[in-house]
């Protein structure tokens, strides 16, 4: 690899899967190049759930240690009918979590996480981060690619040995790689808030859930999922319900009015947590179905939403692009000068490990919005399943660790 710019690595998207790319390029002896099209690195979007399988790599690339005044680390995840407000399972988290899967399960805020991987970013020669740049194209050949960078318009050529689309769910590279369609709506929007610790939808959430808790209260069309942010400072409000399309874009300010209809039948106390949060937004739920190819000519490779966006259920979107970019580094740094097989190799091992978490996905949002003889199914079940077994179903998820490691 002594090709002109064979040490040089081009990150399209400067969200969490490209942060974290150049991150783990850079620990590789790469320099990095990260070229995000908004001219501010501000973030969008509100709380997010970091588990262990995310939280041990973010560590690994010296991230949590910036992240750690804002994350919190919650106790347990519960899970409560919305109807009744009753207990249906409990996860132990805590210090539980970490002595099981040797990290900690961390809830966040999205901007400080972005937050964090930017500061630990700064602090490495190797990763220049522009903003205001937008890859439009990309060409291989033998010794790399050379991409398209149109910046305050106007276009400049760059060249490097890898390429990363790290450009999100409306990625424009997934296209270039030869996706024929773009992603889909689910049919389901999502709604979040976020409500100041001490106020009264505070109140509301304290009386119906455990302190330091992710809870998620079950309905047969939604759920809604609650915990605290910023040491309880602030609480992260996330529903998902069955909604008409809107326009692409992450969020705008909503009427709660759908999302009360859409609980109806749900106990007093949630209906009256949603009318006291002012501040509702909503955005549509998109995946992508992306049959691949992920790669291509060894010099090319989408990871995070712009390969796979999935739907919130198993809480893993903002993981799996974590682990696509550390897996992604560790086998494009250990390939030879045609990096091809290796590449084929990654695209299979996480095409696999993909699939596993968008099927567990499906499975919650199965049960989790259950109803009727299925429903009291569900909860005959879930009384039945003691923690450990609870904790046991999610090794093969928050246990996993790179290959080799």
């Amino acid at each position: 690899m002594n090709a002109p710019g064979s040490r040089q690595v081009i990150v399209a998207g400067g969200g969490i899967a490209g942060l974290t790319a150049a991150l783990a390029f850079a620990r590789r002896g790469f320099s990095v190049q990260v070229h995000e099209r908004a001219q501010n690195l501000d973030q969008t979007g509100a709380g997010l759930q970091l588990s262990p399988n995310a939280v041990r790599l973010l560590r690994e690339l010296g991230v949590t240690a910036a992240l750690a005044g804002a994350a919190v680390r919650p106790d347990c995840i519960a899970l409560r009918d919305m109807r009744s407000l009753a207990k249906l399972a409990r996860v132990k988290l805590g210090d539980f979590a970490e002595q099981r899967w040797g990290a900690p399960y961390l809830v966040a805020h999205r901007a400080d996480l972005h937050t964090a991987l930017i500061a630990r970013a700064s602090r490495v020669p190797d990763i220049n981060i522009v903003t205001g740049s937008a890859v439009r194209d990309f060409a291989l050949h033998p010794d790399g690619v050379t991409v398209s960078i149109d910046r305050d318009g106007k276009v400049a050529e760059a060249a490097g040995r890898l390429l990363v689309g790290a450009d999100g769910v409306w990625s424009s590279l997934r296209a270039l790689a030869g996706d024929r369609g773009k992603s889909t709506f689910t049919g389901r929007i999502a709604w979040r808030a976020a409500v100041r610790g001490g106020g009264p939808a505070a109140k509301i959430i304290a009386d119906i859930t455990e302190p330091n808790s992710v809870t998620a209260f079950l309905h047969r069309s939604s759920h809604l999922i609650v915990y605290p942010l910023r040491g309880g400072e602030t609480i992260n409000l996330v529903a998902v319900t069955k909604g008409a399309a809107l326009a692409e874009g992450w969020s705008r300010q909503a009427d709660p009015a759908p999302l009360v209809a859409a609980i109806a039948g749900a106990a007093s106390e949630i209906g009256g947590l949603i009318k006291a949060v002012a501040n509702w937004t909503v955005w549509p739920i998109h995946t992508v179905a992306f049959a691949g190819p992920w790669t291509l000519g060894g010099a090319f490779a989408l990871i995070g939403d712009a390969a796979h966006a999935m739907t919130p259920y198993a809480a893993q979107g903002a993981a799996m692009g974590i682990e696509d970019a550390v897996t992604l580094a560790d086998a494009f740094a250990a390939a030879p000068a045609d990096a091809g097989p290796a590449l084929d190799v990654w695209e299979t091992a996480r095409g696999a490990r993909i699939d596993k978490v968008i099927r567990r996905g499906a499975l919650n949002r199965f049960a989790w919005h259950a109803a009727g003889p299925v429903a009291l199914g569900r909860n005959l079940f879930l009384k039945t399943r003691s923690p450990e077994k609870l904790a046991a179903d999610l090794d093969w998820l928050y246990g996993w660790r790179p290959p080799g490691r």
